[in-house]
């Protein structure tokens, strides 16, 4: 097809030179994970500063995968829910997780239950029953609580850390239409959470009460993120919307950014203040800054599979954006300079 090694250098030159043109740049460097054929129902993904590693619950497989950001090494934890087949959504196995005290709490929603992982030992030690179908879990660590949000039933299940480690349930708070998401507030004592439409709830960490409700800028409430130090919250919709709302003045809208389509989990560094979103629809990944007002801006924007809904970020100046149908894991170096 070629005549010469210098004609399949000119030809890949040029077709990177048109995605770049149309915006479709490569979106970064791809992590195999294992048993990721046919593909892993991602959702939920973290980063911990204290492992210094990407947690990644990888539903079908039947894995949580830790990643280290420097080397790209994956270790692999067993034991938790694995389907022979990827029907494209991730319904199933491990899909959320959070850090608490050394050890990890991961919601598996195939045994709609919460297991505790050892990280040093790399294996599950506990396990406990939950009420209803499990979506986000979120350590508060005022309470010592583990707090799992659960749709399906219009709840939050909170469930009690003891002295010895075990986890026992402790109350719910109801969240009609939702909760969407879900982010932990320690220094102001509140949990945010969204309704599936156009608002989100703060709720008091000790009373369990729902104490405001704020117009969130979305038609569909996704994904959610926290600047505590600033006191921003970030909503992100499935129409491609991203708010900041300024937590102080009660919850009003300082920006908003249109950008991307199909938008679900979205990650925020604080350092840089950039947010990253992953989007379906739109097969992209977004960069987007905010300054010390709160206003949004367009940094970047990158082709990613179409398949993508999740992304985090963690703190060496990368993003992580999930490939579901790939089964793979992608990390984006962020070359923009802080807004902040």
């Amino acid at each position: 097809m070629f005549d010469t090694l210098e004609g399949v250098v000119k030809t890949w030159l040029g077709l990177i030179g048109l995605l770049v043109a149309c915006g479709k740049t490569p979106v970064g460097t791809s992590v195999e994970l294992p048993d990721g054929s046919p593909g892993i129902g991602f959702d939920d993904l973290r980063y911990s500063s204290t492992l210094h590693r990407v947690l990644v619950p990888s539903g079908r497989s039947g894995r949580l995968n830790l990643i280290d950001p420097d080397t790209l090494a994956v270790t692999s934890i067993t034991g938790f829910s694995s389907t022979p087949d990827y029907s494209g959504g991730h319904d199933d196995g491990a899909t959320s997780v959070d850090e608490a005290s050394g050890m990890l709490y991961v919601t598996d929603r195939t045994t709609r239950s919460l297991e505790t992982v050892d990280p040093v030992a790399q294996q599950i030690v506990g396990s406990v029953a939950l009420a209803s179908g499990p979506d986000y879990v979120r350590f508060v660590e005022a309470t010592n609580e583990l707090w799992v949000t659960e749709p399906g039933a219009d709840q939050i299940e909170i469930l009690a850390i003891g002295s010895d480690g075990s986890v026992t349930a402790s109350g719910t708070v109801v969240v009609d239409n939702g909760p969407e998401s879900l982010v932990i507030d320690e220094a102001r004592g509140r949990a945010y959470a969204h309704r599936w439409q156009k608002s989100t709830v703060a709720i008091d960490l000790k009373t369990r009460a729902i104490v405001a409700e704020w117009a969130n800028g979305c038609a569909s409430s996704r994904g959610i993120a926290l600047d505590s130090a600033q006191g921003w919250l970030f909503s992100g919709c499935s129409e491609g919307t991203t708010a900041v709302l300024d937590i102080a003045n009660d919850g009003r809208i300082l920006s908003t950014l249109e950008r991307g389509s199909a938008i679900d989990v979205i990650g925020y560094s604080p350092t840089l203040g950039h947010l990253y979103l992953a989007g379906s629809a739109c097969s992209c990944s977004i960069i987007a800054g905010v300054n010390n007002q709160g206003q949004l801006s367009f940094l970047e924007r990158e082709a990613a599979p179409s398949s993508t809904h999740c992304a985090t970020a963690d703190d060496i100046g990368h993003a992580w954006v999930c490939d579901p149908d790939g089964g793979k894991i992608l990390r984006v170096d962020d070359h923009q300079p802080g807004t902040l």
